[in-house]
């Protein structure tokens, strides 16, 4: 194995059964920063190629209260029934709320676009960059995890390219849109013109 800096170390794996489907779920601390990321496991995927993954950064306000501000909520239930049926695929859930810059900026980054400012700006504003989120954790996850290739499910190719930059093989991106709505539409709409998101709805 090439040497670099590892960031994430297992440290605990169990069975989930969900809604969606049964699950492993194995926890991970990153020793970068302190915090502490899941992956959610399906089937065998040790030396598996073109495993189906979706490398998911938390979100609070969409994946647990339901917020339609945005998109994730969704997305990260549309990951799951997609592994789910597929009957393989691994889920990361990587805790970097609000791109990276944390709960509570989050929600002053939500205080600024409701004064007309897009999510870039407002993030921009903040003294943030426009996303400030990093992948080596998951880089880590997926090779402590055995896996070799993945189709990701993202909208997002600054998400393939930082994968690759890591050395990791994303043998296809798997188009992950859901239907766009009144209250998520201009962030949507922000995501593809001004961060590069390959998005047909909006």
């Amino acid at each position: 194995m090439s040497s670099y800096s590892i960031s994430a170390v297992r440290g605990a794996e169990a069975s989930l059964p969900t809604r969606f489907g049964d699950f492993r779920v194995v926890a991970y601390r990153d020793i970068q920063t302190g915090k502490e990321h899941a992956a959610l496991v399906r089937g065998d995927v040790a030396d598996a190629e073109g495993v189906l993954c979706r490398v998911h950064s938390e979100c609070l306000t969409g994946d647990l209260f339901g917020s339609l501000r945005c998109d994730c909520g969704p997305q990260l239930e549309e990951a799951l029934r997609r592994i789910d049926a597929e009957g393989q695929g691994v889920v990361l859930y990587l805790r970097q709320e609000g791109r990276g810059i944390g709960l509570i900026d989050k929600i002053a980054a939500y205080e600024l676009q409701e004064q007309g400012l897009d999510t870039v700006e407002a993030n921009l504003r903040l003294g943030h960059p426009e996303d400030a989120r990093t992948y080596d954790a998951a880089r880590d996850m997926l090779r402590d995890l055995g896996v070799r290739s993945v189709r990701l499910m993202t909208n997002n190719p600054a998400k393939v390219e930082a994968l690759e930059e890591f050395g990791f093989s994303i043998v296809e991106r798997v188009a992950h849109e859901v239907q766009p709505h009144d209250h998520n539409k201009e962030y949507l709409r922000t995501k593809k013109e001004r961060m590069r998101h390959d998005l047909e709805q909006v």
